[in-house]
């Protein structure tokens, strides 16, 4: 007797790809970091890359947000389709992080005092959140995917809340380093 489509999604195990993704991602994001992108050349305006990012980041707030509301209604279908609208635009956000990174030299913050440090905090915040909500918002996916519900209500109250901090907190990053960019 086969199982049914559900039921082989949710014997599946899924910790490997998470664990795989999460590294590919991550260790993208580090390689591309600390990669000098000056000696690299672009056939566009590389600057226009962290205005995108930004505007990725806040496509990502408005669709978690609205997520939130649909699921508050117990709008299920709704708080689907958003949430994958937030899992493509946090995609196309690593896209053109990942560009800019390998196309670009790093921007440093040239604030001081009160903002300097907010900044800073901010960033230090912002990191290894960015990094932990990898394979938060995968799991919280996979597990509402193939409706193994308690699971996936019991890492959504950690992902929701971190995943919006770390959208919202991009956004606050660019417009207080944008006037640094060359």
């Amino acid at each position: 007797m086969e199982q049914s489509t559900e039921s082989q999604l949710k014997g599946k195990n899924y910790i490997p790809l998470v664990v795989t993704l999460t590294i590919v991602i991550n260790g993208s994001i580090a390689v591309f970091f600390f990669l000098d992108g000056a000696s690299a050349s672009a056939p566009f305006d590389v600057t226009l890359l962290p205005m995108l990012n930004a505007i990725y980041n806040s496509f990502t707030t408005v669709f978690l947000l609205a997520a939130l509301y649909a699921i508050m209604k117990k709008n299920v279908k709704a708080h689907r389709r958003f949430i994958y609208a937030a899992l493509a635009t946090t995609t196309l956000f690593l896209v053109t992080y990942l560009l800019h990174h390998g196309l670009a030299e790093s921007t440093t913050y040239g604030g001081d005092g009160l903002m300097a440090g907010i900044y800073y905090f901010i960033l230090a915040t912002h990191i290894p959140l960015a990094a932990l909500i990898v394979p938060l918002a995968l799991l919280s996916v996979i597990w509402g995917y193939t409706n193994q519900l308690h699971k996936h209500r019991k890492i959504v109250r950690w992902t929701m809340p971190l995943w919006l901090y770390v959208s919202i907190t991009g956004v606050l990053i660019y417009l207080m380093i944008s006037p640094y960019y060359t």
